[in-house]
């Protein structure tokens, strides 16, 4: 049996943490009033309705409903147990503990779940590949080309990459010795089935990459061929990734965003890069907040991943013509779905990070990074000039009104009028002229546009705007506020509010407790909490804190409703007689309850008697009663 973590390790990681700190690593924090409020990290949404009360020490959506402390928080986050959350609040906090204390030796007995048993094999199976690379003559080869390639033993061990070799049934004899059931195998997506059931290899010849989910547990990999070898005609693709399997799909992973994440925060900026390699050469130059996507185009959950944890993205993908395209479709894709500030990385010679770095340098491509940067606009400036003869009238006329008809998307009148002068002295065309054209095709996409409140288009240059003072301003950033689902009854409010004096006002708790014997709560949830808060202050004697009793209390459902309660604005001073007239409203309802109750069962007995005077009347004191109920 695992042991109990000691409560004062607890309550000294609860005490030197700041909740803000942590959460601040896994969702971008804004202050509004005094709560920090950000996108959910448990949900999509559009709308910001996650907020952390510092002063409270707690977090709550008021859209899905989680609420609870730190150690709460990255259970639900990184999908881990008490103990281990408090270790990880600990390591993120920078809180020392004792060297005997680990989370291992705390840990809670794990379900030996599906889940579980798969990340099992794909751990099992990157050691292998792992091993092979560093450790076997066969892995000698695919070990040398990376070196050649700039990598070192450091950075291979960082990222975990290993060889499969050609052999196709090496994981699979590995695997089976370790025990494995051969129906678990075939879900993991290692393997490719034939008609007769044998498992053969997916992976052979090939480097492999480690693909992590946000908690840093591997489930899945990306093969890069090693060497072309004869095949039975078809072209070996030159990346293999894991199909999607119960683990993995991959629009909702970004390579290297477990240990990019922090730096994503340090740096306020994340760099999506197109490959692996990227990703993998730019760490080793010193930058790392890179991702990469799983070798298709970005996906809307890769981009809601960003969303949370950063305002800016640099988009540094291949300077070919293909790198260019997919450059163009995240810009088109980033622009329409977030309220990012985008720029892009414009690399000399069609060349890709990895190359640019190689080629030119650490120091070189910091300096590009830092300033080789074009915003959207010049980016697609460039874009639209793809293909297209200048020198020819009616293809410089067409590329004006496209870029003319893009301006509209620009909500800086700075910016637009630079762009506009940039065009006037290209093609000799006049400032007045170009105003002239925009301002046309403003009104047009204005009148296309159904009336909607949340449309907004920037106002046209000012030269065409006199008399125009209604424009659409830029809807400022809003904080969604769900405060209730349902509305709730006088009462209710009555025994929330009453709760939330006991957590914190002891002549409140005294006060109820000198009826104790008389009074309960009328809502089942709430009663429970009441006697969870009386058996919690019990056990900690006079150090009572809501932090601490959010861990106490382990139904999810009660533990929401308790930072929901502990969020109520109410005075700091408990005013005269307003314990007496909660109390009095609960009463009043418990005991009207119990009245009706007690008719009831009365009304059952007078009809088996065949009483129907009696029961008349019965059924009459219930409807008065349950009037003054619903009163």
């Amino acid at each position: 049996m695992a042991m109990m973590i000691p409560d004062e390790v607890v309550n000294r990681v609860r005490q030197e943490t700041n909740i803000v700190d942590v959460v601040s690593q896994y969702v971008q924090l804004k202050k509004s009033g005094k709560n920090l409020f950000g996108f959910c990290p448990f949900h999509d949404e559009k709308t910001p309705s996650f907020s952390v009360a510092e002063e409270k020490q707690i977090f709550h959506c008021f859209s899905c409903g989680r609420g609870g402390n730190v150690f709460t928080f990255l259970m639900e986050v990184e999908g881990l147990s008490f103990p281990e959350s408090v270790f990880k609040t600990a390591e993120l906090s920078h809180v020392k503990l004792d060297e005997s204390l680990t989370a291992h030796n705390f840990g809670e007995q794990k379900t030996d779940s599906k889940k579980e048993k798969l990340i099992k094999v794909h751990v099992d199976t990157a050691e292998l590949f792992h091993h092979v690379l560093l450790n076997t003559k066969v892995g000698e080869e695919a070990l040398q080309y990376l070196l050649d390639r700039g990598l070192t033993r450091e950075l291979i061990e960082t990222f975990n990459i290993g060889f499969a070799p050609a052999e196709r049934t090496m994981l699979y004899q590995y695997l089976s010795g370790k025990e494995y059931d051969q129906t678990l195998l075939s879900e993991t997506g290692l393997f490719v089935e034939r008609d007769n059931g044998e498992l053969l290899d997916r992976f052979y010849n090939r480097i492999m990459f480690p693909i992590r989910n946000q908690q840093g547990k591997t489930i899945a990999f990306s093969g890069r061929i090693f060497k072309v070898e004869p095949t039975d005609g078809k072209a070996a693709p030159k990346y293999l990734n894991s199909p999607e399997t119960y683990l993995f799909n991959k629009r909702n992973v970004l390579f290297n965003y477990d240990l990019a994440r922090a730096n994503i925060r340090r740096e306020k900026e994340v760099i999506l890069f197109e490959g692996f390699m990227d990703v993998i050469a730019s760490w080793d130059a010193g930058v790392k907040n890179g991702v990469a996507s799983m070798g298709t185009s970005l996906t809307n959950e890769q981009i809601h991943m960003l969303d949370r944890v950063t305002d800016h993205v640099l988009i540094a993908y291949d300077g070919d013509n293909a790198g260019i395209e997919a450059t163009k479709r995240a810009v088109d894709l980033l622009s329409e779905e977030t309220h990012f500030d985008l720029d892009v990385l414009s690399l000399n010679e069609g060349l890709d990070p990895d190359e640019f770095i190689h080629k030119y340098g650490a120091a070189s491509y910091k300096e590009m990074l830092a300033h080789g940067r074009d915003t959207v606009f010049a980016f697609k400036m460039r874009y639209y000039r793809k293909g297209i003869n200048l020198q020819n009238e009616s293809e410089r006329l067409a590329y004006i009104e496209v870029i003319l008809n893009e301006l509209l998307t620009i909500t800086s009148a700075v910016e637009r009028e630079v762009y506009l002068k940039q065009l006037s002295v290209e093609f000799d065309i006049s400032l007045d002229s170009l105003n002239t054209q925009y301002h046309q095709l403003y009104e047009q996409k204005r009148a296309k546009k159904k009336v909607d409140k949340k449309e907004y288009y920037p106002e046209p240059p000012m030269e065409m705007v006199h008399g125009y003072q209604e424009e659409y301003p830029e809807p400022p950033l809003q904080v969604q506020l769900h405060t209730q689902k349902r509305k709730l009854n006088v009462v209710e409010v009555a025994e929330r509010n009453l709760l939330n004096r006991l957590f914190h006002h002891e002549e409140a708790w005294i006060r109820v407790q000198t009826q104790k014997t008389t009074f309960n709560f009328v809502h089942e949830d709430y009663e429970m909490l009441f006697i969870l808060f009386e058996n919690f202050k019990e056990t900690v004697d006079n150090d009572v804190t809501i932090e601490a009793f959010i861990d106490f209390v382990k139904e999810p459902h009660l533990k929401n409703l308790l930072v929901e309660i502990e969020l109520m604005e109410l005075s700091e001073e408990v005013s005269t007689g307003e314990i007496e007239d909660y109390l009095d409203m609960i009463g009043r309802k418990s005991s009207l309850q119990e009245q009706i109750a007690n008719k009831n069962v009365e009304l059952i007995e007078a009809s088996r008697m065949g009483d129907s005077d009696k029961a008349k009347q019965l059924l009459m004191e219930i409807t008065n009663l349950s009037r003054l109920l619903k009163q």
